[in-house]
């Protein structure tokens, strides 16, 4: 009799709360979304290893501990599961990916320390989302074979979101003088590839040593300034 009037939440003569028959309990829409959260993770580790034609529903499910049909409950097919676990990543490896650009290029005193430093820091992201990057590595090697409006959906919400938000600080740091910058999404471009795009074309195979990724940072910021430095007037 209460649910009739009651859109959430009614309370009964003696402030007992009554819950709508509308909403579920608290508990299990917290399980749903654990599980459905390891599905996606599941998804990831299946596509980054064994790509996207050769990844099944069973190996997924299997990787996740639930069964099938738990799985289809979810998602309705391999692709909607793709594209749903490589956009929640790439949405929070954007995120992240922001936040690094505006602690090291925010405020900037010393350019070539301040790149480094971003550059080191990028690379070490890598580590703290293995899943999403090799994934990401196998959507780069076999490209062809993944659903091609989903790779537009995360192009357009992981790499070119960051690739516009690098592009906005290198802008800033030109229009201070500090870079001479014709075309910044280019130049943002051009820094990540110096920086990070070895390291990500053998992850996570190498490099293991921290010196060595540290120089390979460090060249690619240095080959960055060299193209993209204030000339001195003639």
């Amino acid at each position: 009799m209460y649910g009739k009037w009651c859109n959430d939440r009614c309370t009964r003569p003696g402030g007992t709360t009554i819950t709508s028959e509308n909403e579920p309990p608290a508990a299990p829409r917290r399980g749903l979304a654990a599980k459905r959260e390891a599905i996606t993770r599941a998804a990831r580790v299946v596509f980054g290893r064994d790509g996207y034609p050769r990844a099944s529903i069973d190996a997924i499910a299997k990787e996740a501990g639930v069964s099938t049909r738990t799985l289809y409950n979810h998602f309705g097919g391999k692709e909607e599961l793709f594209r749903s676990a490589i956009l929640e990543s790439a949405q929070r490896v954007s995120a992240a990916r922001e936040a690094v650009i505006d602690e090291h290029l925010g405020e900037v005193t010393d350019l070539e320390a301040a790149l480094i430093a971003w550059g080191r820091a990028w690379r070490n992201q890598m580590q703290d989302a293995p899943e999403h990057f090799a994934l990401v590595r196998q959507i780069n090697a076999e490209a062809g074979h993944f659903p091609p409006e989903a790779l537009e959906a995360w192009q357009e919400a992981g790499p070119r979101r960051v690739r516009r938000y690098l592009a906005d600080r290198l802008a800033a740091l030109a229009e201070q003088g500090l870079l001479e910058i014709a075309r910044p999404y280019q130049a943002a471009n051009h820094l990540m590839l110096l920086v990070a795009g070895e390291v990500l074309s053998t992850y996570p195979e190498a490099p293991t040593d921290d010196a060595e990724a540290d120089e390979i940072v460090a060249d690619g910021v240095h080959a960055f300034l060299h193209g993209y430095l204030p000339r001195p007037a003639p």
